[in-house]
């Protein structure tokens, strides 16, 4: 008869688990998005943990509904077709030509990519862009940046009919224009419209920083909606991080309970957040 002797790892993840009971009967049925992009889409590693992590929640009885990116993915392709792109105040001219590319690598390998990964790591997932189903209808943001969209109109008909599946939809930001255009939509304004479309309990905004800082540079952990407002009229929300906290601002107004803004790169990111007493990064509430 072998014997075994408990070691203090073991005790610890049984402690960890026995914790995390009440946030697991907290978030039970809830519908939480998130925002995948960044770092994490490039390293096989990091994006097998996001997919165990995201299963894990499915597993527990959380409706999980991922959105993500692809910039940096978009720009290769773009550089290996040898499509040029040009700029406007900084930001890329999307023409018919990029937005052939945009397509191409959100709805096919980008998508495709995360869609394995979950179902590779047990779960049941399907990739889906705002095209299908007519999820997400957008107009043009601004006519100097071509077809570049803003949803005005989520249709979430298709997303609730996969949640009482219970299947993992996988979004491209990618939307179409009441006359059939396709417009190319930033991936965290296409998140924060299919949160608040859903009413969603938590919104996860996955970035490379650790969330929303002070004067000091010290990370703030509890926000309100008007703290943004005015730390960013103060200047200390500045450069990448406006465009993330707007998105937040937006999906609270439409009815998503909070926001968070946390480090993707950090392993387990998103069952910290939801399953722990400390969470990760930055909570934004309405106030």
């Amino acid at each position: 008869m072998r014997k075994q002797t408990m070691n203090r790892d073991w005790i610890a993840t049984a402690r960890t688990l026995n914790e995390a009971l009440p946030y697991l009967q907290r978030y039970e049925g809830a519908t939480v998005v998130i925002k995948f992009g960044g770092n994490a889409m490039g390293d096989d590693e990091a994006m097998n943990s996001f997919a165990r992590d995201i299963v894990l929640m499915r597993q527990v009885g959380v409706n999980p509904v991922v959105v993500h990116g692809g910039g940096p993915m978009i720009n290769d392709m773009l550089k290996r077709l040898d499509v040029h792109s040009h700029f406007v105040n900084g930001k890329r001219v999307t023409d018919e030509a990029t937005m052939e590319v945009v397509e191409m690598v959100l709805a096919g390998r980008v998508n495709k990519r995360i869609v394995q990964a979950l179902n590779d790591a047990g779960g049941k997932a399907v990739g889906l862009t705002g095209k299908d189903a007519k999820l997400m209808i957008c107009e043009q943001t601004n006519a100097d940046l071509g077809f570049v969209g803003t949803p005005v109109e989520m249709d979430t008909t298709v997303l609730r009919k996969l949640a009482e599946a219970e299947i993992i939809p996988v979004i491209a930001p990618i939307g179409m224009g009441r006359n059939g255009e396709t417009f190319n939509v930033n991936g965290d304004t296409a998140a924060g419209a299919v949160a608040a479309a859903l009413k969603a309990d938590r919104l996860l905004l996955l970035t490379d920083v650790e969330g929303v800082k002070d004067a000091s540079g010290s990370v703030v952990t509890e926000l309100t909606s008007q703290q943004i407002i005015d730390l960013t009229a103060e200047g200390i929300i500045a450069g990448g991080m406006i465009p993330k906290t707007e998105t937040a601002l937006h999906a609270i107004d439409g009815g998503v309970r909070a926001v968070v803004i946390l480090d993707g790169r950090a392993p387990n990111a998103c069952l910290l957040e939801l399953y722990t007493e400390h969470g990760a990064g930055s909570i934004i509430r309405k106030g």
